[in-house]
């Protein structure tokens, strides 16, 4: 008679767990409206949380108003090339691959691809928020151009490849 815990364990089809990361970066890109929504609900709660002006989502146009009911009210529309989804999708690509390539990781690689993902999430409110706050210091104009054309593409290429270190370390570690 065997011991139980010397059956082999079923270790789960690495090839279904690829397929899957493959079908969530095509999801990801036919649903990127949906996903940009759910990006701008979430600034738009965090936002209510740490100012004091009024904030409004407008879903089904990606925007989230702030300042409402001070003199400089102001709409972020998160557009298409703004979304965190383009680093989230090379992440479900990368973590695809290599599960087909060496089944024996999976584990590894969907944690480091959950840590990655939360980490872009993360970076890609942080560079609302700055935008948010350089508009609220400096102005419309101003804030504006630092916030999205400067500061805030800093925050993102830092932020994403700070995500894609993580990625690798935790996934090959």
């Amino acid at each position: 008679m065997a011991l139980a815990n010397a059956l082999p364990v079923p270790r789960p089809p690495t090839r279904f767990i690829a397929i899957a990361l493959v079908a969530a970066a095509v999801a990801l890109v036919v649903g990127n409206r949906l996903y940009r929504t759910a990006e701008m609900a979430l600034a738009s709660g965090i936002l209510r949380l740490i100012t004091s002006g009024g904030v409004h989502l407008v879903a089904e146009r990606q925007t989230v108003y702030f300042g409402l009911g001070t003199d400089h009210p102001f709409g972020l529309r998160m557009s298409p090339e703004c979304t965190s989804a383009f680093l989230v999708l090379p992440l479900l690509v990368v973590a695809a691959v290599m599960i087909a390539l060496r089944g024996r990781i999976a584990g590894r690689v969907l944690v480091a691809l959950l840590l990655a993902g939360i980490a872009v999430v993360v970076v890609n409110q942080l560079r609302v928020l700055t935008l948010v706050g350089l508009i609220d210091w400096l102005g419309t104009d101003q804030g504006y151009y630092w916030g999205h054309t400067f500061l805030g593409s800093i925050v993102s290429v830092v932020g994403g490849a700070a995500a894609l270190v993580l990625f690798v370390w935790k996934a090959t570690r």
